[in-house]
């Protein structure tokens, strides 16, 4: 696998302290403690998050974020309470991002993400999984589903990055560019409310709105991020052969919603199911029916 960029933290050790010490808040305010794996792939080290395991005969799901976030953002509030059902849950933490997997990134046109995917479920042993994947996330998803395909139950896609070009209306550019231009705390707020969220109906509670904000200052101020961003995958959606199941929340801003069912529809041959959430924000990770669905389509999935 050919290496196309390198991400780090600007001081490793210290950085690696602070996003540790966020995951020990996290996992206070849930009352649960992840389990921890890690692997070692083409990319290097690549670190997973673990909920049930060691627990036989039940569902596996395996999960991968969007970009400029970490797996465990899903379980913010216990997110993954609601799939309602046991599932022994692997949380990817995707090289490239800020998390504690290495840096190494290919080529995101190429399907070495793909392949990536795959060598961690050989190297956590999964024969056969549903995944699901954010924004960034659901491109990966895609990509292991034109590389391996065997290895995927079904595929769920949140706000995919994978679907359409990044929109570049004047709004969508100034809340993404806003926080990355200036990263206060507040800044970072108005670009979680005008595009992550969509309050009241879609929001979290203060103490998990709060561990975003604390994860995306730190992410934007310590990490040198290098990585290529999520690109529309259009005709090569075609060679995807897995069950395909398509979330979307109305108020998307960076990816409106529409044009990535339309062009869904148009691309992928698998396509099962396109479930739309109303006033519900990119991240859509954290809506509890978001969950809701996918726990129910597992629990149903024949």
């Amino acid at each position: 696998m050919r290496i196309k960029s390198k991400s780090c933290f600007k001081d490793a050790k210290i950085d690696l302290a602070i996003f540790e010490n966020w995951v020990n808040q996290l996992e206070k305010h849930n009352e649960r403690v992840y389990e921890r794996f890690e692997v070692t792939t083409s990319l290097g080290k690549t670190h997973i998050w673990g909920i049930n395991t060691k627990e036989e005969n039940i569902e596996t799901l395996v999960i991968f974020p969007g970009a400029r976030t970490s797996s465990l953002f899903w379980d913010f509030d216990k997110g993954l309470d609601n799939l309602n059902h046991k599932l022994r849950i692997y949380l990817v933490e995707t090289n490239g991002l800020p998390n504690l997997s290495d840096g190494l990134t290919p080529d995101i046109k190429s399907l070495d993400y793909g392949i990536w995917a795959s060598e961690v479920f050989e190297k956590l042993g999964i024969e056969k999984a549903f995944v699901a994947g954010a924004s960034f996330g659901g491109l990966i998803c895609m990509k292991l589903g034109i590389v391996k395909p065997e290895l995927i139950k079904a595929a769920f896609l949140l706000n995919a990055g994978c679907l359409q070009p990044f929109s570049l209306s004047i709004k969508n550019l100034y809340y993404n560019l806003l926080p990355i231009i200036s990263p206060s705390e507040s800044n970072v707020s108005k670009f979680l409310d005008k595009a992550i969220f969509c309050k009241p109906n879609h929001k979290l509670s203060s103490i998990s709105e709060k561990l975003i904000v604390d994860y995306e200052v730190f992410a934007l101020t310590r990490y040198k991020d290098n990585s290529q961003k999520p690109y529309y995958m259009n005709e090569q959606l075609a060679d995807i052969m897995v069950d395909t199941y398509l979330l979307q929340g109305d108020n998307d801003l960076l990816f409106p919603y529409q044009k990535s069912i339309d062009n869904a529809k148009k691309h992928i041959r698998t396509l099962k199911e396109i479930e739309i959430f109303e006033n519900v924000g990119h991240g859509i990770e954290t809506y509890a029916k978001a969950m809701n669905y996918i726990g129910i389509k597992i629990k149903n999935y024949s």
